[in-house]
Order: C-alpha cells, then structure tokens, then sequence
C-alpha cells in the first residue's frame, strides 16, 4: 500500500485544533483579567493595560498574541492592540456580551471533564458523578462554588438576547394565551407581553426558579396582571391551558424525560392548540461547531443531547403533535411549528 504524502495545510490544522484547550484558556483569562473592558475605543500599548490590569507587561503581551491570531483583538503599529468585533463580545457591558458565556464554559469543572469524553462514548452515560461524586446540578449548586453565578449569569444573558430573537420571529395572529414551559426566569414570557398588550401568560418552571423570575412578571411588576407564575416539574405534570405552548431549549434530556414532557403538554392542551419546541440543531445550521461542541459538553455533564432535525420531529410526532415547519429563530436556534392532534 502506497502511503500519500502527508498534507501540510492538514497536519496544520491538526496541530492547531489539538492545541485547542490554549485558545479556551487565553479567552477565559482575558475574560477573568478584563482585559475587553480596559481596552476603550482608542488602541492602548501593553504597558498601559497592563498598568490598568495589574499584569506583568510581558506575560500580556504572548496572551494578546495568541489571542490576535483567532481575530479576538488586533495589533497594530507600536505595540497597540485594538478592538475586534469578537474581542468587543468580551466586554462587560457590550450589548451581546459573551462574556460569561466563555467563562461558563471554561470552568474548572470542564478540564476534569473533557479528558474522560473516551470514557462516556465508550459507556454512553455522563461521566460527571464519577468525576465528582455528584450529578452535576446537585454538584453545582453545592459545591460549585463561583461556578453557579457564573452558570446564572450565562445563562440569563443568553436568554435575554435569544427571548429578543424569539419574540420578533413569533406571529402570534390568532393567540390570546400563551405558556412558556421551562421558561427559566420568563424572559421569553416578558418579551412577549411587553411586544403584544392583549397577550396574557404563564411561566412554568421549577419551584426555585420561579421564585426568581423576571420582577416584570412578580407582583408589583409592570406585566404581573397578565403573567402568572406556575411552579411545577414538566416532565411531571404541565397544569395549564393555552393557545400557544413555548418550549425553549429544555428537551436536551434523555428520551424518556423529552417524551414525558410532550406527552404532557399533548394532554393537558385542546387539539389544534399549537406548539413551538426551539432548539439548537446539530446538523442544518451555520452553528454547527458550537452546537455540536455543547452536545458533547451535554454527553460528559448530565447525559443529555442536542437534536437533530429528524430526531426532534420523530420525538414530537410520537407524543401526537403535527409538525408543520422548522425554521430559523436567528444562527443557532431552530423553532419547530407544530399543533395538537
């Protein structure tokens, strides 16, 4: 057998990607320095942000470097560095801030982790008790440490800006009451309210995390006389009826817990009520590095999964929903239109 001769550009690569962990970690530690935030409009040396971080100059200067070279930050003459649009999402205050979306995801916990991903294909089941004595909530919330306000804060600035995303893609003719059903702390529910004044809605959602929704939604908030707040487990029980049922980003769980949930939405809604499932898709979307990168993160830490297009609507028409369409909420959302048998 002749063996082709290797391919430059290819063992490149190769070598870039497998030195994939440094790039997390100079993202993680410009986003714990703040480095984004002490960087304004005008190119600063590294000595005078290094001064306004309280670094050492050099050690700085090779994480700039590196970070200039995936576009997050730009040198230029003098020893300046500038801003990039990514490095900008790194920032705070910044409109779309991803910044404790890089944290979130290169906590310390995911360095343990992600060298047992062998271990859990080999086994298929999460790795995390293992690893920690633990499932990862139970963990996360005892001993997680800053872990769980990191995990809160990534979580709600994510969902405020995919609830803008939703609520300007939703055509909501025809519907007076809507549930959001694991809606975390309703920021979807609220985006919908304040865009639709006729509108009422219920938030649905685990006991704790109800008691911390939106103060729109709480008594004395302005959309608390067309909100209420229901707490509940989905997979249990989904205690209410609605024109329309929201469910978000939730059905990353096994099978089992994803039909239960459907189910129960199927029993407690009247035929025709219609139900939009979104999701990240991990085939047909632009995003599909970072969406197939969170479902293998699901695999290690609670053994769920992202979905694929043919693996949401087969788990939907199961449950005795009509799947009438898939369309794009924005790059990394997909909404499943369907209604009720």
């Amino acid at each position: 057998m002749t063996t082709a001769p290797a391919n430059p550009q290819a063992a490149m690569r190769l070598r870039e990607l497998v030195f994939g962990a440094a790039c997390a970690a100079a993202v993680r530690a410009a986003a714990r320095l703040g480095v984004a935030d002490a960087l304004d409009d005008t190119p600063a040396t590294v000595d005078e942000l290094a001064a306004a971080l309280d670094t050492e100059p050099r050690a700085l200067r090779r994480l700039l470097r590196a970070l200039t070279c995936y576009g997050i930050f730009a040198e230029t003459a003098g020893d300046r560095f500038e801003h990039t649009e990514m490095s900008r999402l790194l920032r705070e205050d910044a409109p779309n801030s991803l910044r404790y979306i890089s944290l979130w995801c290169t906590e310390p916990w995911t360095w343990e982790a992600w060298p047992m991903l062998d271990e859990a294909v080999r086994s298929g089941r999460n790795v995390f008790p293992e690893l920690f004595g633990k499932e990862f909530f139970d963990y996360l919330h005892s001993e997680g440490g800053d872990s769980a306000r990191v995990f809160d804060k990534a979580m709600t600035t994510s969902s405020r800006q995919s609830a803008r995303d939703f609520a300007d893609y939703l055509d909501l003719t025809g519907i007076d009451t809507v549930v959001d059903i694991g809606g975390g702390q309703g920021h979807v529910l609220a985006s919908l309210l304040e865009k639709h004044p006729a509108l009422h809605g219920t938030l649905l959602d685990l006991p704790k995390v109800v008691a911390g929704a939106d103060p729109r939604l709480r008594d004395g908030g302005a959309l608390a006389d067309r909100a209420r707040l229901v707490p509940g487990d989905c997979r249990v029980d989904i205690p209410v009826r609605a024109d329309l049922y929201i469910i978000k980003n939730i059905l990353e769980w096994d099978d089992d817990s994803t039909r239960r949930t459907l189910a129960n939405v199927v029993a407690a809604a009247r035929p025709g009520a219609r139900v939009v499932v979104v999701e990240n898709l991990v085939d047909d979307s632009p995003s599909m590095r970072f969406t197939t990168a969170m479902d293998l993160m699901l695999m290690l830490n609670v053994g769920g999964a992202k979905h694929s297009e043919a693996s949401m609507v087969r788990l939907m028409t199961e449950a005795g929903l009509t799947v009438t369409e898939v369309r794009p909420v924005n790059p990394y959302l997909h909404a499943f239109e369907a209604t009720v048998r």
